[in-house]
């Protein structure tokens, strides 16, 4: 076992000692943006393990140690590290869990201190609980994210939401059972051989890359694509993770609808936005908002040339940009409402509605203050000026039970066929 060191406020230190020894365990939120993240993590000598895990014991483990009215993401992602930890899989002495912090007002930023304290609780206040965060919220010695790593992780997160994009146009209407899984399975692990590597991640390798898998996907024989499209918006980890919204995606395609999900890279840009706002309504140094505009340039450099590569075949449906979606927002909420979600779940809403995606599904987590704000708060709103749109709020929880939640989607399913016969 590693020598447990801590810092001035008595925080147990993920150490370099603790690098060469021990296992990272992560809560699952989007497979193949996850997968590809995996392997740089790896190719730095870090050994990650993301937890797949459904069982019904870890929202037991969530309600076991975290306070009940902390919000459902909380209590999924701390009742999934904590019923691997007491699984008996893995050494607890060269262990420990990572969970992301973004440090705005969202209680997220807290997860990491409630975690601490639910690992106390169980007797494993010697496992670290380390923070993955690039604004220097905590610092642990053996846990270093460099820009390098940030730039490969900004390249997973776009491949990632293009080959999930792809995916979810393809699958509904594929031919061939298995076929669009195959091409993902394909280019995740080709993508992954690459990112070990640390090759091909250039702006014009990653071009020809999103160009090579959109034409594969094009090519892969479909039925006409008529099927009802539904968007999916709300809480990040809820909207995204199937553990959290009760294997969503997966019940839409049953009944026969095509889920519309938009990427990751938007909330990364909305957060980074976020810093330049704070800026232009409150002053401060002007540094950190110099940084973020260049990062940002980048970024939405990047998410132009996936939208263009979409674009190409003209058999696909291109998300909006992140300015576009940020302009649309506009229109119905200000850009100073930035906890949680903020803006960024209206804007999606309405970046959808603009695209043709009438019918929304908005994951309403409990305990989300900024997503019933954002979210079930401007349904009103949106519909007074998109009145044909088609919205559903639906509830997650530890109480919920899924068979009203899925019946209400039902319901939301019936009314957009209906429409679409008138």
């Amino acid at each position: 076992m590693a020598k447990l060191e801590y810092d001035e406020h008595g925080r147990l230190l993920f150490t370099k000692e603790m690098k060469e020894e021990y296992t990272l365990l992560v809560p699952m939120m989007l497979p193949i943006h996850f997968s590809m993240l995996q392997s740089i993590f790896a190719r730095e000598g870090y050994k990650m393990e993301i937890l797949d895990t459904q069982n019904s014991n870890i929202i037991q483990m969530g309600l076991k140690y975290c306070h009940n009215d902390i919000c459902y993401p909380a209590q999924l992602t701390i009742g999934q590290l904590m019923d691997a930890l007491q699984s008996g899989k893995y050494d607890i002495n060269k262990v420990a869990v990572v969970l992301t912090q973004t440090g705005g007002g969202c209680r997220a930023s807290n997860y990491i201190s409630l975690l601490r304290k639910a690992l106390e609780r169980a007797g494993l206040s010697h496992v670290p609980a380390v923070s993955m965060n690039f604004s220097g919220l905590e610092k642990n010695p053996g846990f270093e994210l460099t820009p390098k790593m940030f730039y490969e992780m900004i390249n997973a997160v776009i491949y990632g939401d293009l080959l999930m994009a792809l995916h979810n146009q393809t699958l509904p209407y594929e031919k061939e059972a298995g076929a669009s899984q195959r091409l993902v399975d394909y280019f995740v692990n080709m993508l992954n051989n690459d990112f070990a590597k640390g090759e091909s991640m250039g702006p014009k390798a990653i071009r020809k890359k999103m160009d090579e898998i959109v034409s594969a996907f094009a090519k892969v024989p479909v039925h006409p694509r008529n099927k009802v499209r539904v968007g999916i918006v709300g809480e990040i980890y809820v909207k995204f993770a199937p553990l959290g919204n009760n294997n969503l995606e997966e019940f839409l395609l049953k009944e026969n609808a095509e889920p519309v999900v938009p990427g990751l890279l938007d909330f990364i840009l909305y957060t980074a936005d976020t810093a330049m706002e704070d800026y232009k309504r409150y002053g401060g140094k002007l540094l950190r908002p110099l940084v973020t505009t260049a990062v940002m340039k980048i970024m939405t450099g990047i998410q132009k040339d996936m939208i263009k590569a979409m674009e190409k075949p003209g058999c696909f449906h291109a998300p909006s940009s992140f300015k576009h979606t940020k302009n649309l927002a506009g229109k119905v909420i200000d850009h100073g409402v930035k906890m949680g979600e903020g803006w960024l779940l209206t804007g999606e809403m309405m970046a959808l509605i603009d695209e043709g995606v009438n019918n929304i599904v908005c994951t309403q987590p409990f305990g989300c203050l900024p997503n019933h704000v954002c979210g079930r708060g401007m349904m009103r709103r949106i519909k007074s000026i998109h009145p044909d749109a088609n919205i559903v709020a639906i509830d997650y929880d530890a109480g919920a039970t899924k068979v009203n939640q899925e019946n209400r989607l039902k319901l939301m399913l019936a009314t957009a066929r209906k429409i679409a016969v008138h």
